[in-house]
């Protein structure tokens, strides 16, 4: 019997667990870290042996096939030595994609790929189509291809998910921009980075499609590295040769396969950054066939997404908004482009080699004071202090919200889009979001 060794007991590896062992795999699950009592009972009722706080050398480097979690680096003492005995290493994306027919609408990009994943999983289900929603949203691919049986499937990749998949397919392949991110995994070379974001599009046919942003340099730069072989779908602001999707006296058009068009203030969602997003969303679902009228609709009433320029309060005429899940600068950048009072920003957390002259302009313009929030605020003083700006230092979101409220005067805003991962406070964005609605939620 085939081995399978899952490193990573979480979503991803407890899913892929539980597919590998319903294909008559031998399993075994090795987390460093504890793992969460859910998956652990996930493991245990399907009797699917574990272990957690370790790595046991003789119980992995016997493996035929390892599936890694993607929050593990590929550089990770245990990765080298199954490297070293050429075991194979791939992501749990790459070992569900072997066991389903289903179609996959799969997105990537720097920012903007939760909201677009989201908004197409709501188009789709909104045209009353059998649809999944995996990746870095919802369920792993692999728990509902083994409990589940759907016809697509709707899904977020990360740059880390993309780094083991090697025969996997998307049908429809969408890239929403390419900005410095997550570089301290790619050894601080940009180029890593944009390789790993263009795996997406690897072993696409004709019969497939590839959406993107067409006024993304990096992406123009890179497609004439490819032969692609996917239909070309480009969204732009602006009307210009080969775009499908753009804007035009204050309506967004759609040309292809079924051309119509829509207000833009009929959009639910709001801001440039926005209207990129329900490009490449009306794109995926015109492409599948899904009823313009259901797109217009679905395009109008979609509710967003947590922690992404979330309204949470207004208190004493400040408004507070949750934008957590902006974990890079360029993510910081359209959250402040969309600012309409003074500002006052709170940033900070793990930084993963940011560059904080791509804000810089957008802070002097938009904001009133900076609050910031890490165990290492160093760099950021060295960066923002010098332009006169209020600031104060915190280690806590209840004191980020207690600086907030003495700096910020009624007609402000107070903005938490930290640029940075929350791993040095937080257990997660969602972790710190859900922290600063509660404060702010108690003021």
């Amino acid at each position: 019997m085939k081995r399978i060794v899952v490193l990573g007991a979480g979503e991803s590896g407890t899913g892929a667990a539980v597919l590998a062992q319903k294909k008559g795999f031998d399993v075994f699950v090795s987390d460093m870290s504890s793992i969460k009592d859910k998956y652990k009972q996930m493991l245990n009722e399907r009797g699917i042996c574990w272990e957690e706080g370790k790595h046991t050398e003789e119980l992995i480097l016997n493996a035929d096939e390892v599936i890694k979690s993607p929050g593990i680096p590929n550089d990770a003492p245990m990765i080298l030595k199954i490297k070293e005995r050429n075991i194979p290493v791939i992501s749990e994306i790459e070992f569900a994609g072997r066991y389903t027919h289903a179609k996959m609408i799969c997105i990537t990009g720097s920012n903007g790929k939760t909201t677009t994943t989201s908004l197409i999983y709501h188009i789709f289900r909104s045209a009353g189509l059998n649809v999944g929603l995996a990746g870095n949203i919802g369920q792993s691919l692999a728990l509902q291809v083994a409990e589940k049986n759907y016809d697509y499937y709707i899904i977020e990749l990360s740059s880390f998910q993309l780094d083991n998949m090697y025969n996997f397919r998307a049908n429809i392949a969408i890239l929403m921009n390419i900005t410095p991110d997550h570089l301290d995994r790619y050894d601080h070379n940009m180029q890593n980075y944009i390789d790993a974001k263009f795996r997406i599009i690897q072993n696409q046919t004709k019969d497939d499609a590839f959406i993107f942003w067409n006024d993304d340099p990096i992406i123009q730069r890179e497609l004439k590295k490819y032969g692609i072989q996917a239909k070309l779908c480009p969204f732009s602001e602006i009307k210009e040769n080969g775009v499908i999707a753009y804007t035009e006296d204050n309506k967004l058009y759609f040309t292809e396969p079924i051309a119509f068009n829509m207000e833009e203030e009929e959009l639910a969602l709001t801001g440039r950054h926005n209207l990129y997003n329900s490009m490449a969303a009306g794109i995926s679902a015109n492409i599948a066939g899904i009823k313009k009228q259901t797109i217009r609709e679905a395009l109008s009433d979609f509710k967003g997404v947590p922690h992404r320029l979330e309204r949470v309060k207004t208190v004493n005429g400040v408004e507070y908004i949750n934008d957590s899940k902006a974990t890079n600068v360029n993510s910081c950048w359209y959250a402040l482009q969309s600012m309409t009072n003074p500002t006052i920003l709170i940033l900070g957390g793990k930084d993963k080699g940011n560059d904080y002259n791509e804000i810089k302009d957008l802070v002097k313009e938009k904001c009133c004071g900076l609050i910031y929030m890490g165990l290492h605020n160093e760099k950021l003083h060295d960066f923002f202090d010098g332009m006169g700006l209020p600031v104060a230092d915190v280690q806590s979101m209840k004191d980020a919200i207690d600086a907030a409220r003495n700096m910020a005067k009624p007609g402000e805003t107070v903005l938490l889009s930290p640029c940075c991962a929350s791993f040095d406070l937080f257990k997660s964005y969602e972790d710190r979001g859900d922290q600063f609605k509660a404060c702010v939620n108690a003021l």
